[in-house]
């Protein structure tokens, strides 16, 4: 199943994607209610039509493409983010294969929807990008077991984890560099692991282009950690709640490890997708005024 958050006549609703791009309003504001559900697959799957507040504003009548498209879950309790996790990565980089998971946040406010604005700070010169896979947790799991951990995941999205780099290595903790506001497309749909090669562990090529030119290609199955063991260890820590977003980490070819660096620039198009699930199309833009 495919579920995605579109904004319409002033609101949002999540709706289900069928195969041929069509969307059904399913009767919840956005696809984070709907995961609050107890019941929310059973849910999406039945619904037909729009429902409640939502009958009647169209969303079932707009193909995916042509949509107005916010962030898959607009207000996610949590983000958490991971450091290096890519195997090959790592090891061409010289470093040991990390023992534990690096974690670190971002907020909210930070995301924006998969075909809008990244919004380039005017106090950093060192815009970055990262292609991520994210998973969506979709229950409430604490110290939960591997097999807890994978019924938690209620399925896959994509990420770009835009930093400005000279703010995180300001200090050795890199939250005041990762959560800049309107500047981490998140979408365009959840995708659940049914749907996926590999499942709750999937397999899929993911890519990120600046420019028409790719500067990222890796295989979300060389990650350290996998999504169901990220899930596993971040409960320990703390509660996850449905509508949660885990980004997995980023794979070699970001700006600042080019020589010489390059970062987004005013106009920049940024393109990231992962193969099964769909593409974040972004142009980077100077806040106005």
């Amino acid at each position: 199943m495919k579920l995605a958050t579109v904004r319409t006549a002033g609101r949002t609703e999540a709706v289900r994607v069928a195969d041929d791009g069509t969307c059904t309003a399913l009767g919840f504001t956005d696809v984070g209610e709907l995961l609050a559900e107890e019941d929310w697959l059973d849910t999406a799957a039945i619904a037909t039509a729009p429902s409640g507040a939502a009958a009647g504003t169209g969303a079932a009548a707009h193909p995916l493409d042509t949509a107005d498209l916010a962030p898959v879950v607009p207000r996610p309790g949590k983000v958490i983010c991971v450091g290096p996790n890519y195997r090959d990565h790592i090891i061409e980089t010289g470093r040991e294969l990390p023992g534990h998971p690096t974690l670190f946040a971002k907020y909210a406010d930070a995301l924006i929807g998969p075909r809008d604005s990244v919004e380039l700070a005017e106090e950093s010169e060192q815009p970055d990008w990262g292609a991520e896979l994210a998973v969506v947790v979709g229950d409430t799991v604490r110290r939960a077991d591997a097999t807890r951990a994978e019924r938690a995941i209620a399925g896959f999205t994509v990420l770009n984890d835009v930093t400005m780099r000279d703010w995180q290595y300001r200090t050795e903790q890199w939250l005041q560099g990762k959560t800049f506001e309107n500047t981490t497309p998140l979408g365009p749909v959840l995708v659940t692991p049914d749907e996926l090669p590999g499942g709750t562990a999937p397999a899929l090529t993911m890519t990120c282009s600046v420019d028409d030119e790719t500067m990222q290609k890796a295989d979300t199955s060389d990650l350290v950690f996998g999504p169901a063991e990220l899930v596993r260890y971040i409960s320990t820590v703390l509660t996850l709640r449905p509508g949660d977003v885990i980004a997995t980490g980023t794979p070699g070819g970001a700006g600042h490890t080019l020589k010489p660096p390059r970062h987004l620039t005013e106009g920049s198009r940024l393109v990231t997708e992962i193969s099964g699930i769909g593409r974040l199309e972004n142009s980077a833009r100077r806040p106005a005024g």
